[in-house]
This record gives C-alpha cells, sequence and structure tokens, in this order.
C-alpha cells in the first residue's frame, strides 16, 4: 500500500497535466473539428516547459510508454479475422501488398534522401499502417537516442495533415477517376493514413462506401503486429548481445495486441465490451501522444529539413498509386 500511493504520489502530477492537455484536445475536436490527436500534440508542445520540472516528469515518461503501449494493445479488439475476409482474398492481399510495398519503399528512398532506417521506418510504416498510431507503436520498439521524440512528433503532425488533405481529396479524385462504390471504399481505405479520417472520407460518399472502407482500414491496422514483429526481429540480430540491450523477442503490447485481436475473432467478447475497448485505446493513444508533445522541444522539431518533408508525400504519394494501380487490375 505504502509503494503504491508513493508511485501515485510522484505520477499523479504528470498524469494530471496529460488529462488536461487530453480534454482540452478532446474539447477542440468536438467543437470546432479540429483533428483530437493533432491538438493534443500541439498542445503538449506547447507546454514543453513543464517536462523539465522534476515533479511532473515521471507522470509524463509514464503516459508516452506504458500507457501508449496499451492503447495499442486495445486495438486489437477493433479487428476480427471474419471482418476482414468478408472482403475476399483480392482486397485483403491489395492492402497488405499496400503496407509491405510502401515500408520497402520508405527504406529505399529514406536512404536515398540521406536519412537512416529509423525515420525511413517510422514515416513507411506511419503511411502505410495507421498514421500517428503506427508512427507510435513502432517509435515504442525502435532504439532511442536525442533525435527520437523529435522523428516522432515531425511523423505526427506530417501524417496527420496529409491524412486530413488526403480526406478532402481522395473521394474527388476517386470520382474523377469514375471508380465504382466498391472501387472507391478499398481505395480511401488502402490509402488514407488514419481511421478517423478514412471514415471521414467514406461516409462523405455513402453510408456503404464508409462501411466498406473502414474495414478495409482495419485490415491495415491488423498488420501493425506482424510488422513490429518482424522490426523487432531485425533490432535483435543487429544489436550485439554483450551490450545486454537488446529488445525482447516480441514486444509485450504485440503479444496483447495479437491476444485481443484473436479472442475477438472468435468471437469471445461481446459488443458492449469492445466498443469500451475501442473508447479507452482512443483516450490511451491521445495522452501518450500528449506526453511526447510534452517532452518534444520546437525548436528541435524546426530543424526537420525538406527531405524529411519530401519523404512523408513521397510515400504518401506511392501508396495511392499503388493502390490505384491494383483497383485497376482487379477490375472492382
Amino acid at each position: 500500500m505504502t509503494r503504491l500511493r508513493a508511485w501515485l504520489h510522484a505520477t499523479a502530477p504528470g498524469l494530471g497535466v496529460v488529462a488536461m492537455i487530453v480534454l482540452a484536445a478532446q474539447f477542440v475536436s468536438d467543437h470546432y473539428g479540429a483533428p483530437a490527436m493533432l491538438m493534443a500534440l500541439l498542445f503538449g508542445i506547447a507546454l514543453h516547459f513543464l517536462s523539465e520540472e522534476p515533479r511532473p516528469r515521471p507522470g509524463i515518461d509514464l503516459a508516452a510508454s506504458s500507457v501508449l503501449r496499451l492503447g495499442v494493445a486495445l486495438l486489437g479488439l477493433r479487428i476480427s479475422a471474419d471482418l476482414a475476409l468478408s472482403l475476399g482474398w483480392p482486397v485483403l492481399v491489395l492492402a497488405i501488398a499496400g503496407v509491405a510495398a510502401t515500408i520497402l519503399f520508405g527504406f529505399a528512398l529514406g536512404r536515398a534522401l540521406g536519412h537512416g532506417d529509423k525515420f525511413a521506418f517510422l514515416s513507411g510504416g506511419a503511411v502505410a499502417i495507421c498514421g500517428a498510431s503506427a508512427a507510435m507503436a513502432i517509435a515504442a520498439i525502435l532504439p532511442r537516442d536525442e533525435k527520437s521524440e523529435e522523428r516522432l512528433v515531425f511523423t505526427v503532425v506530417g501524417i496527420t495533415i496529409l491524412s486530413t488533405f488526403a480526406m478532402i481529396t481522395y473521394p474527388i479524385l476517386a470520382e474523377v477517376l469514375g471508380l465504382s462504390q466498391m472501387a472507391t471504399a478499398v481505395f480511401l481505405g488502402a490509402t488514407i493514413h488514419d481511421v478517423a479520417q478514412v471514415v471521414g472520407a467514406g461516409f462523405s460518399v455513402s453510408p456503404e462506401t464508409g462501411e466498406i472502407a473502414a474495414v478495409v482500414k482495419l485490415i491495415r491496422v491488423a498488420m501493425l503486429a506482424p510488422v513490429i514483429i518482424l522490426a523487432t526481429l531485425a533490432l535483435r540480430r543487429s544489436t550485439p548481445a554483450v551490450t545486454g540491450s537488446r529488445p525482447p523477442l516480441v514486444p509485450a503490447f504485440v503479444l496483447g495486441f495479437f491476444g485481443l485481436l484473436v479472442v475477438n475473432s472468435l468471437g469471445l467478447v461481446p459488443s458492449v465490451i469492445s466498443d469500451i475497448a475501442a473508447h479507452l485505446s482512443r483516450w490511451f493513444l491521445l495522452a501518450a501522444i500528449a506526453a511526447v508533445g510534452l517532452k518534444t522541444s520546437l525548436r528541435d522539431v524546426l530543424k526537420v529539413g525538406s527531405g524529411a518533408i519530401a519523404l512523408l508525400v513521397a510515400e504518401t504519394v506511392f501508396l495511392a498509386v499503388f493502390v490505384l494501380a491494383g483497383l485497376s487490375l482487379l477490375s472492382l
């Protein structure tokens, strides 16, 4: 009991700051339509000075690490195998191939532009899988250095802006290209970065388009676990055992993600519970990105060059072209 009280005393100030930022971000999102994730990040950056104080630091660190991992794990309850297979194997393969191809493209272009593999993987994975959520999950397994927070913040800001732009323009592009309702839904779900923007774009076309686009998007979200497992294996091989700093074979939060996905696929989770878990996951991820913002200096973020911006944009364009080419081959 004494240990718990001491832990609460140490983390409460920082968690309180994070909670206030999350509530403020959600208020702005609800009343003015701004992306809650972006607002939480920007509010956190504005209050960066608080992370330099000793009292709130433990709670902020907790939100940026453990709360983040819990939020990612709970994403598993949003997906089931039946949901993914309902669209048919061609769509499933196209969505998965788009994820893999975009990450590989990100590595290749990142090296060509002089960026390290860390940023190439972070940006490519965020574009390919599920935007800010994927960026935070990937950042959680990458070896940390003095630029870790800056890379993550830049990626989240860039992804959010590009995702919002895609939400507005991709439905128009689909209409200009004369895509069918099914092809439009698959295009939106397989290319737009964040889940919320996929839903917004899909339902702006029609309810049916929105529902199909959301399912396609969740197929991409399901790729988060295997991508992170493969990345962790690669990191273990590249990190000398003598250092004692090799990452675990499979991160605990990825095991949680997979476990909840399997349980949900077996129909063992009531819809009420999965809905609650989805809301909790969203709040936890908001708290995590607020904490990341608190730990980030805007001065350092502004040092990111135009090459990094070009990489994010190029990855986004590549994924869109790849999916459109796939849809043409499938004749959807």
